[in-house]
């Protein structure tokens, strides 16, 4: 449908991301602020977790909050990113190696990178007690069943606690493109409530959702764009045209982005947190339904 975006291409995600991994650490700020109030969030949460996944964890830069809040845990980080992987174990281990010069060694939970999907995770089911995804989840082209790979790797009673964009980020930016007749090339973004509702398909209980905005301003549109691109945020869809990036098509579209009242241009992200629980399924997946038998004294709970 003319007007509409294309479908997102997680080739070219790869590839945005594995081009920006060495500066990327010095303009993930947005990336940062996320993971920030997503760790206020486990403040309320009454877990002591065996095993974290760590999901599109690109340099692992969360690891360092999630070991401070879970100092026993082990972490596994995934993300398709080789690059973000690379440079991600490469800057740890500089770290690690001045923190043992400064303090003589110390001991640290386990931790491993795999490049992997997030939809096909190579690890076991119910191994993982808690999943962590920070602005990760809107770059999978299918989300749901994405959803459900996370269930199945999820032990009963573990948690999901995930951050995304939401249909308002860069809006300004989106409404510009349109105006000059541009192709998007933003993908759709999905609404919190249509994925509360693929976690409750996909097996996950007492989703909880919010979404709040943050607008940034600048006195440049092109610093906006050229820190976007740094970010690896910069599209990654099947648009199938050519000529979109050119200097000439984004001078059009930056005379067509609607200034605010001091005269400096606003971008939009929409910042969606959620999480939900892996409880114990109430049937089979052949449809048969669990029916949990009390225990004789001495004897474990069994299933039937």
């Amino acid at each position: 449908m003319p007007g509409t975006a294309p479908r997102l291409r997680e080739d070219r995600v790869r590839r945005a991301f594995d081009g920006v991994a060495s500066a990327f650490a010095t303009n993930d700020f947005l990336y940062r602020e996320m993971a920030r109030r997503m760790d206020e969030r486990l403040e309320m949460v009454r877990l002591a977790p065996n095993r974290i996944l760590d999901a599109g964890c690109g340099l692992g830069a969360d690891r360092l909050s999630l070991q401070k809040r879970y100092p026993a845990a082990a972490w596994v980080g995934v993300d398709q990113s080789t690059q973000m992987l690379r440079y991600g174990q490469a800057t740890e281990q500089a770290a690690l190696g001045f923190m043992r010069r400064l303090f003589h060694a110390g001991r640290r939970s386990p931790s491993a990178r795999i490049a992997a999907h997030m939809g096909q995770l190579p690890i076991a089911g119910q191994s993982i007690d808690l999943i962590w995804s920070n602005a990760a989840l809107h770059w999978l082209d299918n989300l749901p069943d994405a959803l459900k790979e996370f269930n199945r790797v999820l032990s009963v009673g573990g948690l999901l606690m995930f951050s995304t964009f939401g249909p308002d980020t860069l809006k300004q930016l989106r409404d510009a493109i349109r105006a000059v007749g541009g192709v998007p090339r933003i993908h759709d973004l999905t609404d919190m409530h249509d994925i509360g509702d693929m976690l409750v398909h996909g097996g996950f209980s007492d989703p909880v959702m919010d979404m709040e905005t943050l607008t940034l301003t600048y006195t440049d549109p092109w610093q906006a764009l050229h820190e976007l691109q740094r970010a690896g945020s910069v599209t990654a869809n099947d648009t199938g045209v050519r000529g979109l990036t050119t200097k000439q098509f984004w001078t059009q579209v930056m005379a067509h982005w609607a200034q605010d009242a001091q005269g400096r241009y606003p971008l939009t992200f929409e910042l969606v947190q959620g999480h939900a629980w892996k409880m114990a399924p109430r049937q089979h997946e052949d449809g048969r339904a669990v029916v949990n038998f009390m225990p004789r004294p001495g004897q474990s709970p069994r299933q039937g």
